[in-house]
């Protein structure tokens, strides 16, 4: 049964066929939607246009968040070409090296509001203009972390930001859910994509969270992308405002 037959998903995120946004993208194609692709600019192309060709996207666009122009050319090809959207997957964080890596309270005013606007005021952005295309509604998802509610060693600055973006995702789904419009943060557990490389020491929380996991496994992006497809799904059309956790039980764990 193709779960989102004839939907119409822009995925946001994808950096190779590691990422998790990957994970979500195959998952919704497989589960009978067209996909949107986006790339962050030329030296990222090459490894996601293979990926693109792959699920036989029709709309494949540069975006960088930051630039609101290229924001405003993906949502118009979106809407020149279906005229409507039923998922958006954002799976974007950065922060600036230097304030990843120190303490919190050291972290400079430019970096925390560099890592605020890249990894959650985009989100709200892309759902802004998400809005008026999903006029028979639609499912909203970003990517999270268990470090918004936990210290989590060499996490750092991004809880805090990973808690806004968790926040945002609740006021979101409160505001957008007359409309049939539901917002969800997907709480992985640790993943090896790119954007986890950044994390000092990474590869031993890794190794810790698969050996405390009631399953004794980490989940893969494919865990991730098989939830994503359920929230977007009619399935859960009553569903909004939620985090869960894909991390083999490691949460109850801890």
């Amino acid at each position: 049964m193709e779960m989102l037959g004839g939907m119409k998903a822009l995925v946001v995120g994808v950096a190779n066929d590691q990422s998790i946004a990957w994970g979500c993208a195959k998952a919704f194609r497989e589960a009978g939607a067209q996909i949107a692709m986006t790339y962050l600019n030329e030296r990222a192309k090459p490894f996601v246009a293979p990926l693109a060709k792959q699920l036989d996207a029709p709309i494949f666009l540069p975006l960088d968040v930051a630039d609101d122009a290229q924001t405003d050319a993906v949502f118009a090809e979106i809407n020149r070409r279906w005229g409507r959207l039923d998922v958006l997957l954002h799976s974007i964080a950065f922060c600036p090296k230097e304030d990843l890596h120190g303490r919190v309270v050291d972290v400079s005013r430019e970096g925390f509001a560099q890592a605020m606007d890249i990894s959650v005021h985009s989100f709200m952005r892309l759902v802004k203009r998400a809005e008026p295309l999903m006029t028979n509604g639609g499912t909203c998802l970003t990517v999270t972390f268990y470090g918004s509610t936990r210290v989590v060693d060499q996490y750092n600055v991004m809880g805090p930001v990973k808690a806004a973006l968790e926040a945002v995702t609740r006021e979101m789904a409160t505001e957008l859910g007359a409309k049939g419009i539901r917002v969800h943060a997907l709480s992985p557990g640790p993943l090896k994509t790119r954007a986890a490389s950044g994390i000092d020491h990474f590869d031993e929380l890794m190794r810790a969270a698969a050996a405390r996991a009631p399953t004794h496994q980490l989940a893969t992006i494919e865990d991730v992308g098989a939830y994503a497809t359920f929230l977007a799904s009619p399935g859960a059309k009553n569903v909004t405002g939620t985090v869960p956790v894909i991390d083999g039980g490691y949460h109850i764990t801890a």
